[in-house]
């Protein structure tokens, strides 16, 4: 009998597992841009613990792993910052990335009060821009990062509607948010 996952907040003794998880997700945008100084690939522990105890975390758990993750701020302004989505890769293309974007949209409206969502992808990144534009994303504006990369900065309001915040903000990090969904 197969186990069911479930979306829930990290806790503090899941950062190692989350840190491993996005080490091994990323592997593929960090190969697609030919860079592998991003970000997700340098974060440190204490970086993760840090955004942790700042922020909002969500985990996908099958039994006691963690096979998926997603992360988000929300600003003075109510902009909640959406990063770092991320699905094992053998658990994608099953929906379980919409659930955790789902699940952190929710959250960061509930409790933190967000007005809209803004998230950023890399230009290749199809199935990412696929899925944010699924779940009501729309292209807000777009900046080069260097000359590999391009960042697309994705918008939604509270409430499904699409656009809002425009510009870009966060970190080549975010360029695979999707990329393991």
């Amino acid at each position: 009998m197969g186990m069911s996952v479930t979306i829930s907040a990290a806790v503090d003794g899941d950062a190692e597992q989350i840190l491993k998880l996005q080490y091994l997700c990323f592997q593929s945008e960090a190969e697609a841009y030919g860079d592998y100084a991003i970000a997700p690939l340098t974060q440190t522990l204490d970086g993760l613990r840090a955004e942790m105890a700042s922020g909002c975390v969500m985990v996908a758990r099958l039994g006691d792993e963690v096979v998926g993750s997603v992360r988000g701020s929300v600003d003075a302004d109510g902009t909640a910052r959406i990063d770092r989505l991320c699905v094992h890769p053998r658990l994608q293309r099953h929906g379980l990335g919409g659930r955790l974007l789902a699940a952190i949209e929710d959250r960061l409206a509930a409790e933190r009060h967000a007005k809209r969502y803004q998230l950023v992808t890399g230009h290749r990144s199809e199935g990412n821009l696929r899925l944010y534009r699924k779940y009501g994303y729309i292209a807000s504006g777009s900046t080069e990062k260097d000359r590999k990369v391009t960042l697309t900065s994705m918008t939604k309001d509270v409430g499904g509607k699409a656009g809002g915040a425009s510009g870009v903000a966060g970190s080549a990090g975010s360029a695979a948010v999707g990329a393991s969904a």
